[in-house]
């Protein structure tokens, strides 16, 4: 309960700033400055008597105890210097900029931070506010319309069962919603194992590594791993601001976690042909399968090079990436036969801020290439048809994925209460067989074979909010083919 009053006061202070211009995102991001030096100061104290060399006149007491007059100079000067001092410090305060040019108000947010103890043995709860923050800041600002909801990310997790000293890595991290996933599942799956001091020091600092085009975003996933006892203030885990497509891969991972962005086509096209490479605007990448500018498609041939043999992902992807053809349809032919791709969950529209987004969770293992596919079969859970969710009334929850998760997890795949059968024709969970998928058309894994019966019977109608964001949502679906109709067409 004081976690949420804390969200709620820090939060509504925002509207207070809106009226100077200040966005919800640089509200957030002056929140990471700030909160920053004020758990450097906390740290400072006793028992952790730390000193993290924070420069003259930059540190929280200066701050806290600073008169109005000069205290917005003095912060700029702050943010300038904080980010000249290299490492974690550098790293947090790279470009920062002061959005804040009222001192009263600059006073007001810091006396809000100061009122509570941010170090604290919870650190769980700190980084759940911090958490909070972030996706208030996401649905207010419409910047985090594809934010994989926390539900989704739990669940894939309990799949993927990441364990002690295995790499993590994600391509387009964001603020880190998959690495506090992870985080959370090894801290209550190997508590005990984590207190060893080799193994705690890799959750720390080599666990981890991303991605992010943005450099406010990146800065907010260090901030987010920080208070979820990742990183200290001297040493961070690899976010890099990057493009992590335009990279060649140095180093291969266990596991990959991703939420690749949904925008169809890039600036760019990335290409394995040497030859069109020498064009502008084509990206050689020797280790793709196929010359496509799809984002979604190019990150699924970017996370499959990211692992090491045997390595594991779990990729979300929208539904054009079961269905596409030309680079799309050699992209599912190569992954059925370089990876054991063993399950797809689909997920039902009003998950996402986005209305009509229509998702599917891709799990696959890398393989050694073999003369035969890596892939036998591939399980399907439906759920979607005949399931209804909106944002607000009706969210999904991680308790609506425990059957999932129970299909995914039995050691009998067969046997589980809700496998597809002959005498079980509205089962979700469904296996097709490798030669069944490859002789489908264009090797389409759009599947389908539940019956929708939302409005066969009109007295099993959905309640009227629900049924007004299904219409809604079928119309952005089909507003999204067109448009993805019109760039293929523009492109030959």
């Amino acid at each position: 309960m004081k976690s949420n009053n804390l969200v709620a006061k820090i939060w509504s202070f925002c509207d207070t700033l809106r009226d100077d211009g200040v966005s919800y995102s640089d509200y957030l991001e002056q929140i990471t400055y700030l909160l920053f030096l004020k758990m450097a100061d906390e740290y400072s104290n006793p028992p952790y008597n730390r000193d993290f060399n924070i420069p003259k006149n930059c540190d929280w007491q200066f701050f806290i105890n600073h008169p109005i007059e000069g205290l917005t100079l003095d912060y700029i000067n702050a943010l300038n210097s904080l980010s000249q001092s290299g490492k974690m410090l550098g790293n947090i305060f790279s470009g920062a900029q002061n959005k804040i040019h009222d001192p009263y108000k600059l006073k007001k947010l810091i006396e809000l931070l100061d009122e509570d103890n941010w170090v604290s043995e919870a650190v769980d709860i700190k980084g759940d506010i911090y958490e909070s923050l972030l996706q208030k800041s996401a649905e207010s600002s419409g910047a985090g319309q594809y934010f994989t909801p926390r539900s989704i990310i739990k669940a894939i997790v309990e799949c993927i069962k990441p364990k002690p000293l295995e790499t993590i890595s994600d391509p387009t991290c964001g603020t880190g919603g998959f690495f506090l996933g992870a985080i959370e599942y090894l801290n209550s799956s190997y508590g005990k194992e984590l207190q060893d001091t080799s193994k705690k020091e890799f959750l720390q600092f080599r666990t981890f590594e991303g991605w992010d085009i943005v450099p406010s975003t990146a800065r907010l996933c260090l901030m987010n791993l920080f208070l979820h006892g990742v990183g200290d203030m001297k040493e961070t885990p690899e976010i890099k601001v990057e493009d992590s497509l335009l990279e060649p891969i140095k180093n291969r991972v266990k596991i990959v976690l991703a939420n690749p962005p949904f925008g169809k086509s890039s600036t760019y096209t990335i290409t394995n042909d040497e030859k069109l490479a020498k064009q502008e605007a084509y990206i050689l990448r020797t280790d793709f399968w196929t010359t496509t500018s799809n984002k979604q498609l190019c990150f699924v041939q970017h996370i499959v090079n990211m692992l090491e043999e045997n390595g594991r992902a779990a990729i979300v992807l929208p539904d054009n990436v079961l269905f596409e053809g030309g680079a799309g349809e050699v992209i599912r032919r190569k992954i059925l036969e370089e990876t054991n791709l063993h399950t797809i969950l689909r997920l039902p529209t009003g998950i996402f801020y986005a209305n009509g987004v229509k998702v599917n969770v891709l799990f696959l293992e890398k393989k050694k290439r073999e003369k035969v596919p890596n892939t036998k079969d591939v399980w399907f859970y439906d759920y979607r048809t005949n399931v209804h969710h909106t944002l607000k009334k009706h969210p999904l929850q991680f308790e609506n994925l425990k059957a999932f998760i129970s299909c995914y997890q039995a050691e009998n795949r067969d046997k589980t209460d809700d496998t597809w059968s002959e005498q079980n024709l509205n089962g979700r969970f469904r296996k097709y067989t490798y030669n069944e998928l490859i002789s489908r058309d264009k090797v389409n894994f759009d599947v389908l074979w539940l019956k929708d019966d939302s409005f066969v019977d009109l007295d099993s109608l959905p309640e009227p909010e629900l049924l007004a964001q299904e219409i809604i949502d079928s119309l952005e679906s089909s507003l999204n083919s067109y448009k993805e109709v019109v760039r293929s067409l523009n492109q030959t």
